[in-house]
């Protein structure tokens, strides 16, 4: 993947528009068959192309607009997954009242949400990205990135006590299969010659910045993670090198996506602090790439990542979930900063997160994520322009 310097991508999402969310309902509800699915995700995942292409983005996606959300849609793919909304994991709660105030606090509503959970041995019954991206490839020249859920991610919220432990009596138990099934599909995509594959990891932040219900967390519907975030982190760091390991170096660009959530336009009810405490496992991790949020003060100091070696950052220089339009001198600005420890041609950027994580709580409007999309794409060219006259 040849590329200029200050490279341009997104972490995935797109908005859905109203016809492609009543296909989901509409296909959930045995209404339409999965092929006329199919045919109105085609024709939306033609139109994020298209915006994508016009406002001048270098590495492209799908828009995730065949998903529910960044993680349920796995269910589908999988043997053995059984959906359940963030109010039926109440019934595997003990303490129903602690979880209730969480999600409370996190301004979602119960009903909203759905999780993967595993009730058997799981594998996969069809491909969970290979399709989607021969898909979008046979309408683009550009190079397209294909968004996975990463192995932590997947085995903390697919891990349920009372409907897993029987096949998987513990989640270090289902994170054999899990990792099995991500190998599998990234050698597919890999022969297939996908440019980028990116693991998303939200919940690692969870880990080192939630200190109440340690045990818990909204963010993947998990119920299972231990108070000890050393342990979790070195588990999570463990799992994503076994998916990744013999893999790079194939022609592939893989990362990871590390945020803070992304499930409500309030900032203060999202995680916030710096990526210190992550940086000794990221610094370890087997992966070209760290996709990190900094368009927010949230994400702390930049100087964290000063000690990050081979590999590149996807500089997160916009945020998904504002109306307002970032302007191209302060995102170069911005850019500025990272350049002082983080060498030009190491540095992509991309917003700070998804525009449309979850279908039915989009962040932004189609509008408004061109426009910011634009405004990234002109920062990169001012900055591409600043270099070229220095050298």
């Amino acid at each position: 993947m040849v590329l200029l310097k200050f490279p341009t991508t997104v972490i995935g999402s797109w908005p859905r528009s109203k016809e492609v969310l009543r296909a989901l309902r509409d296909k959930r509800a045995g209404r339409i068959s999965e092929e006329e699915f199919q045919v109105v995700a085609n024709q939306a995942v033609l139109q994020c192309l298209k915006w994508q292409e016009e406002a001048g983005i270098d590495i492209v996606s799908d828009g995730e607009q065949r998903r529910d959300n960044y993680i349920s849609f796995v269910a589908e793919h999988l043997n053995n997954v059984r959906m359940l909304s963030v109010s039926e994991l109440l019934d595997y709660v003990e303490d129903k009242s602690s979880f209730e105030e969480i999600l409370g606090t996190l301004d979602v509503p119960a009903f909203s949400m759905s999780n993967p959970a595993a009730v058997g041995k799981i594998s996969r019954k069809k491909p969970l990205a290979l399709n989607d991206f021969l898909f979008l490839k046979q309408h683009t020249d550009k190079a397209v990135k294909v968004t996975l859920p990463g192995p932590y991610l997947l085995t903390r919220s697919m891990w349920v006590e009372g409907l897993s432990s029987v096949s998987y009596p513990a989640k270090e138990d289902l994170s054999v299969d899990i990792v099995r099934v991500l190998r599998e599909e990234l050698e597919n995509l890999i022969a297939a010659g996908v440019e980028f594959v990116q693991f998303d990891e939200p919940v690692l932040t969870e880990v080192v910045f939630t200190k109440k219900n340690a045990n818990r967390t909204f963010m993947c519907g998990a119920l299972t993670a231990k108070a000890d975030a050393e342990e979790e982190l070195v588990f999570a760091l463990d799992l994503i090198n076994q998916v990744t390991a013999g893999m790079l170096g194939r022609g592939t660009t893989i990362g990871v996506h590390i945020c803070r959530g992304n499930w409500s336009t309030q900032d203060e009810i999202l995680l916030q602090g710096p990526y210190f405490p992550l940086i000794p496992y990221l610094e370890k991790a087997n992966v070209d790439q760290l996709a990190l949020e900094y368009a927010t003060p949230r994400a702390g100091e930049i100087e964290a990542i000063r000690s990050i070696e081979g590999k590149t950052i996807g500089f997160g220089v916009i945020n998904p979930r504002t109306a307002e339009i970032e302007s191209v001198e302060d995102i170069v600005a911005r850019v500025e900063e990272i350049r002082a420890i983080v060498p030009d041609d190491k540095i992509f950027l991309n917003p700070d997160c998804g525009f449309g994580t979850f279908a039915q709580r989009p962040m932004n409007s189609d509008e408004i994520a061109c426009q910011k999309l634009k405004a990234m794409v002109e920062a990169a060219k001012k900055l591409r322009d600043m270099v070229s006259v220095k050298s």
